[in-house]
């Protein structure tokens, strides 16, 4: 059963890279100079050539592209080697920070910035992946966190 755990991983990380692939496609077909209201959200067409917040925007493309790479590449492999120990939560979250940052890294890859589509006004405009990226490490984290709590309260008992 080892491999159902890193087979989970890769399905959900390939479904979400995907997803926002397709959501990021669909955008740039239909939302070009104009806005959708959907109430708290937005879908309105932005192109971000930084990483997070627009940070390193004035970095060459390769450099951007190879960090990004890099540190999906080492995700990657953490998710892999701990996936066949985590539990379901943990393995959905991971294969969604990786999705996430495989469809960053394969925007950008292919003109060098990252379309995003969904806007509220208050925060700056981001995508799919990067809903997929902050919501799997934040739920790791909480694992984690969740994980250690109870591995000290069984070691006092």
């Amino acid at each position: 059963m080892r491999g159902t755990g890193r087979l989970a991983v890769l399905l959900v990380a390939v479904v979400g890279t995907a997803a926002d692939l397709a959501a990021k496609a669909v955008s740039e077909a239909r939302l070009p100079g104009t806005s959708v209201d959907l109430g708290l959200l937005q879908l309105q067409l932005a192109y971000n050539s930084g990483v997070a917040f627009s940070l390193g925007n004035r970095l060459p493309v390769g450099v951007i592209v190879t960090i990004t790479l890099v540190i999906a590449l080492i995700l990657t492999a953490y998710a892999w080697h701990q996936a066949p120990r985590a539990g379901w939560v943990e393995r959905v979250a991971a294969g969604a920070v990786i999705g996430g940052a495989v469809a960053n890294v394969v925007d950008r890859a292919r003109d060098g910035v990252v379309t995003d589509y969904l806007h509220t006004g208050w925060w700056p405009t981001f995508n799919l992946a990067d809903t997929f990226l902050v919501t799997g490490f934040l739920v790791l984290a909480l694992a984690h966190t969740r994980t250690d709590r109870t591995a000290d309260t069984s070691r006092t008992l």
